[in-house]
This record gives C-alpha cells, sequence and structure tokens, in this order.
C-alpha cells in the first residue's frame, strides 16, 4: 500500500496534536529564553514531548492500518503500542529534565522578566492544547459508539479506556497539558506579581510529576495491549447478543473476544438447533459472522458449530 495513503488513515488527533504542540514548543522556547522563566521552560518541555510523542503514536497509527501479508497474517494492529511504548520513554525523560530544573530553580530561585509575554503565550497554549482536548474527547466519543452526554468531558474519561491507544495518548497528554498551562500561568503570577520566587520552582515540579503520570497511565495501557487484553464486558455482551439472536442459534458453548488497540478478534463456538444439515449449518455460521463483521471494530471472527447438547452454559 501506498505511504502516503496510509497516512491518510492516522489517527486524526495525534496528527493534530502533533503539529499543534510543535508550534507550541517553539513558542515556549523562544518566550523562555528571552525571559529566563522555569515554569515556561517546563510547559515548553512538555509541549515537545507531546509533539514527538503524537508525532511517533500518528505513524504507529498510520502503520497499524496495513494489511495482513503472508508473513504477519493476524495483521499489524499492534505496531501502534510499540510506537506508544517509545512515546512513553520520551515522556519520562523530558519529566524528568523538567523536575530536574524545577528542583534547582525552588533551591536557587530566580527574578524572571517579561511578564505579558509569558502569559499571552500560555494564553495560546492553553486554547490550543484545549482544542486538542476537546478533539480528542470528540473522537474517544466516536470510537466508541458511546451515548451522547451533555457533560462530554465525564464522558470522555468513562469511556477512554475503550478508544483506541493513539486516541487514549493523546487525551491523557492534552489533559496535562492544558492543566499545566493553567498552573504554569498561575505559577508566574505568583513569582512576578507577588515575588514568591520558589512558586516557579514548585509548578515546574508539579508539571514534571503529571507528565510522569502521563507516562505511567499510557506505558499501562499498551503494555496490556501488547500482551494481548480480553475485551471489556460490555462489549462481549453485545457480540453475544449479536450471536444469540441469530434464530438457529441456541447457545454459545465458548466465545473468546480479544482487544488488540481499538479492534477485536472474535472466537466462538456456538451450539445449533438439531437435525440440522451441514449445508445449513454452515449457512448459519456465515450468517452469524456476517452479522458480527458489520461492526467496523470488529477485525476477524472465528466461528465453530456443534450441536445443541442441552445445557445452558451461557448467561446474559
Amino acid at each position: 500500500m501506498n505511504f502516503f495513503l496510509l497516512l491518510k488513515k492516522g489517527n486524526t488527533s495525534s496528527g493534530v496534536a502533533a503539529l499543534g504542540n510543535a508550534g507550541l514548543a517553539i513558542i515556549k522556547g523562544l518566550a523562555a529564553a528571552f525571559s529566563g522563566n522555569g515554569t515556561m521552560f517546563a510547559s515548553a518541555m512538555h509541549s515537545l514531548a507531546d509533539a514527538v510523542n503524537q508525532g511517533f503514536v500518528f505513524l504507529g497509527s498510520a502503520l497499524s492500518e496495513m494489511k495482513p501479508s503472508k508473513r504477519f497474517p493476524l495483521g499489524f494492529g499492534r505496531v501502534v503500542n510499540i510506537f506508544c511504548m517509545v512515546a512513553v520513554i520520551v515522556v519520562t525523560i523530558m519529566a524528568y529534565e523538567t523536575v530536574k530544573e524545577g528542583w534547582h530553580l525552588l533551591r536557587y530561585p530566580t527574578e524572571s522578566s517579561n511578564f505579558f509575554l509569558n502569559i499571552a503565550v500560555l494564553a495560546v497554549s492553553f486554547l490550543v492544547d484545549g482544542f486538542i482536548l476537546l478533539k480528542a474527547m470528540k473522537e474517544i466519543l466516536k470510537e466508541t459508539q458511546a451515548e451522547k452526554s451533555k457533560n462530554i468531558f465525564i464522558s470522555a474519561f468513562k469511556h477512554a479506556g475503550k478508544a483506541s491507544p493513539a486516541t487514549r495518548l493523546v487525551f491523557y497528554e492534552d489533559l496535562v497539558a492544558t492543566s499545566g498551562a493553567l498552573l504554569a500561568i498561575v505559577g508566574i503570577i505568583l513569582a512576578q506579581l507577588f515575588g514568591i520566587l520558589q512558586a516557579d520552582g514548585a509548578i515546574s515540579i508539579l508539571i514534571g510529576f503529571l507528565m510522569f503520570f502521563v507516562a505511567f497511565r499510557v506505558g499501562y495501557d499498551n503494555m496490556i495491549g501488547l500482551i494481548g487484553v480480553a475485551a471489556p464486558a460490555d462489549v462481549e455482551k453485545k457480540v453475544a447478543d449479536i450471536i444469540l439472536n441469530d434464530k438457529d442459534v441456541v447457545d454459545i458453548n465458548q466465545l473468546r473476544v480479544i482487544q488488540e488497540g481499538r479492534l477485536f478478534h472474535i472466537d466462538s463456538i456456538v451450539e445449533l438447533t438439531k437435525g440440522l444439515t451441514l449445508a445449513d449449518a454452515d449457512d448459519i455460521k456465515f450468517r452469524v459472522e456476517d452479522q458480527l463483521l458489520r461492526d467496523a471494530d470488529v477485525a476477524d471472527v472465528v466461528i465453530g458449530i456443534i450441536e445443541d447438547d442441552g445445557i445452558i452454559r451461557w448467561k446474559s
């Protein structure tokens, strides 16, 4: 497949976030150089880490869309998890540098200048990161097919675990970036207007620890994604309901739904009505598989069929 066609299939949220944070990192870096403000430096490091991460993740999400090959028959769905783990390493390094700089400023506080420049840059940062965060929240609700809610923030938090690894990373990172911009504004006001110079270092350390939180959260999610994790209970129930909705399916003997990124792999053995011919049983099997594959999040389905043994094994 053409590389540029693959890029078009990349995660939209991570692509927009990479471009937005790259611009913010440059602006914040220049502002930090002019003003000598530690909080601004910490915020610039955060934006740089976000830009690198989300660029990696966008590339990984695009590559994961490659079609299965003879050598890789299960496809490339977990490639995005590998790229997310690389992003975690970058965040961790940036978080360490941010905390180290904050600790230095806490011990040896210094005055900074260009108050209005710093505030203006952070206000722009808040608006840009807020826009990216809102886009990520909408992407979560779209990917998880969640019901519309008046409070999109709570709904996105509730369903974030079911979204694709790329969208989850953008959501967590820009959640911290948006709150980090607000914290940075508070730190600059305390340091430059009220003379509490230690606030500069303290806020930098706090932003660094928030970055550590993102690294841990995203790292954990992608680690279990690489291992292979069972789908959430509501997804399993949805799959079971579709199978049992077929008039000739009596029971589910076995059902396994594995989540890989945002995609699901279904493996099941179903019990059919007694007395069916092999041709009829095959038709039912293909009919059930077709029903399951209509969901865009279902990557593949393997259905085995046996005759009803009179014992009900599956209970909703």
